[in-house]
């Protein structure tokens, strides 16, 4: 049975799952250069927010790392880190894209297809990931240890994929940026 706490979570994290991956996208197609506005394209970020991804990835191993040594307070805090981490790459992410042109992939054969691949299931792991991350939280902040960690099991790897596939994809296009 659900605590209040949880109930109180549910919708808002319904909400969230649904509007972040929709906002993301309708600002993504948004290009503040493009209408009017005098602002620099933001060139200094995606070196910033591929190594926040890599930090988030370390973050979340060392998390589970602290749990399984007994150390949950240590744990949560990472954890809260990672959250942190995930939200600051969004920001980034976010405002690079409506600032700056996109950069098409320039590889070809075998190595385009396996760009596009990663790419396609970064971005489908990290809509997914959402609802999981939220979920998983709010089960360890009522108190539902059983049931939080049960979901950690699904959420951490995922993240984890999220998190370390966002940087092969930076790595993979960056010789292609434009500045």
């Amino acid at each position: 049975m659900e605590t209040n706490k949880e109930t109180k979570f549910n919708k808002l994290i319904v909400v969230l799952s649904i509007a972040i991956p929709l906002v993301v996208a309708l600002l993504f197609g948004v290009n503040l250069r493009r209408l009017g506005f005098d602002v620099q394209p933001l060139y200094v970020l995606p070196p910033i927010y591929a190594s926040i991804n890599g930090a988030t990835a370390f973050l979340l191993v060392a998390a589970v790392v602290a749990i399984k040594n007994g150390n949950r307070k240590l744990h949560e805090n990472l954890m809260k880190l990672a959250i942190a981490c995930s939200v600051s790459f969004l920001a980034m992410y976010v405002a690079y894209h409506m600032t700056s042109d996109s950069t098409k992939f320039g590889g070809e054969g075998v190595i385009k297809y396996l760009y596009y691949f990663i790419l396609i299931t970064h971005i489908l792991c990290s809509i997914i990931i959402i609802p999981l991350v939220l979920t998983t939280y709010v089960k360890a902040w009522a108190e539902k240890f059983d049931k939080h960690k049960k979901l950690a099991k699904i959420t951490f790897p995922i993240w984890l994929y999220v998190a370390i596939t966002g940087v092969v994809v930076y790595i993979m296009i960056s010789p292609y940026y434009a500045h």
